[in-house]
């Protein structure tokens, strides 16, 4: 986790870049372990705001809840963390006010993938919860200074890596982009005009699963998500003439570091 914690920390910088980030001042994230922070009010260990049995976000989540310093899932600042500055406290107080919808453990749609918990918030629902503050007028974003980070889909490919049962993996992932990308609609409905994406890295040579029988799957599954979300990162900007949308691939260097980590 050190690693990809290093890697996306790279990916970060280089892709800020790409958008006005000096202007940047708010940003909303969505995803999984490799990007939530704990908040004093988030269900412990796994999220900022709450949980699926707590769904709608409160005005005292909103102006008392605070980000725990180092509670993330490698122990130490994580890669949203470091781009914002948004270490501890109260998102707004941060040098761009983070607005972390992000669930450890999660994946995008349970309708399609089961959630692991039944207070899991799948990134469906995390965008569900911004929508509700954003409407109730909770939390703003406006689209001249914010911008929207998505990275999921590391729960999707391992959860699905021993599935015999799916004979077209394409259709599957196409019905799984289905969810993310209406979902990604919702938030730019919400003004929101720069988005990025993070794929999903290696990790069929982590320990974990090294010699496993399923790993030949989950490489393959793996390519085949990064593949189609790469598909819809390009037509979803290719329809979007006034935003700025970027993708950014953490598989290719994750692979590079571990075949020359000196």
């Amino acid at each position: 986790m050190l690693l990809s914690g290093t890697l996306l920390t790279l990916a970060a910088c280089t892709l800020v870049g790409a958008v006005k980030w000096s202007e940047t001042k708010n940003v909303l994230a969505f995803g999984d372990s490799y990007t939530f922070v704990a908040g004093t009010m988030g269900h412990t260990n796994f999220s900022f705001f709450g949980d699926r049995l707590n769904l709608t976000v409160t005005s005292e989540q909103v102006h008392t809840s605070e980000i725990i310093y180092n509670r993330t899932s490698s122990g130490g600042a994580n890669w949203i963390e470091i781009i914002t500055g948004c270490y501890k406290g109260r998102p707004s107080k941060c040098p761009r006010a983070l607005w972390n919808f992000a669930f450890a453990g999660t994946a995008i749609d349970p309708a399609i993938i089961t959630s692991h918990t039944e207070w899991v918030v799948p990134m469906t629902e995390q965008v569900g919860q911004w929508v509700q503050a954003w409407e109730d007028n909770l939390l703003e974003a406006p689209g001249n200074n914010s911008l929207a980070a998505f990275f999921i889909g590391i729960n999707d490919t391992s959860d699905v890596k021993g599935w015999t049962n799916i004979t077209d993996w394409t259709a599957f992932w196409g019905r799984e982009m289905d969810s993310y990308f209406k979902a990604v609609e919702q938030v730019y409905n919400t003004s929101l005009r720069s988005f990025l994406f993070l794929n999903v890295p290696t990790r069929d040579r982590s320990p974990g699963s090294i010699g496993r029988p399923n790993v030949a799957n989950q490489i393959a599954q793996v390519r085949n998500f990064n593949s189609l979300l790469e598909q819809r990162v390009n037509a979803f900007r290719a329809s979007k003439d006034d935003a700025t949308v970027i993708l950014f691939d953490t598989n290719k260097p994750m692979d590079e570091v571990l075949d020359s980590p000196h």
